[in-house]
């Protein structure tokens, strides 16, 4: 008899030890759940941030390129005009000499 009750406390004391340790098992379980949410979060949070990072950056790189295309349209029409301005001057100065030549004939 006394080996039955020593068998029973046993099984229950076994018992007890296992469902301590199921519910240890559980509760690590639910704290790596919560931990791998809360990566998950910061990831998608850090790509969201990424990927407003890389679109503000297109966005400068391509106001560059326009403001860049600008300037040179700008320099290309200044450098036309010189180039007409010299024309016009030589023509003048061509004009002035032909005139410098004559004007010994009269």
């Amino acid at each position: 008899m006394i080996r039955h009750v020593s068998t029973a406390l046993t099984a229950i004391a076994l018992t007890v030890t296992l469902a301590a340790c199921g519910q240890q098992s559980q509760e690590a379980a639910d704290k790596a759940k919560a931990s791998a949410s809360k990566a998950a979060d910061s990831a998608a949070t850090a790509t969201k941030d990424a990927a407003t990072a890389a679109s503000a950056a297109a966005k400068d790189a391509t106001d560059a390129t326009k403001d860049a295309a600008s300037k040179a349209a700008d320099a290309t029409k200044d450098a036309d005009a010189s180039k007409d301005a010299a024309a016009k001057a030589s023509d003048a100065a061509k004009k002035a000499n032909e005139a410098a030549k004559e004007a010994p004939k009269k």
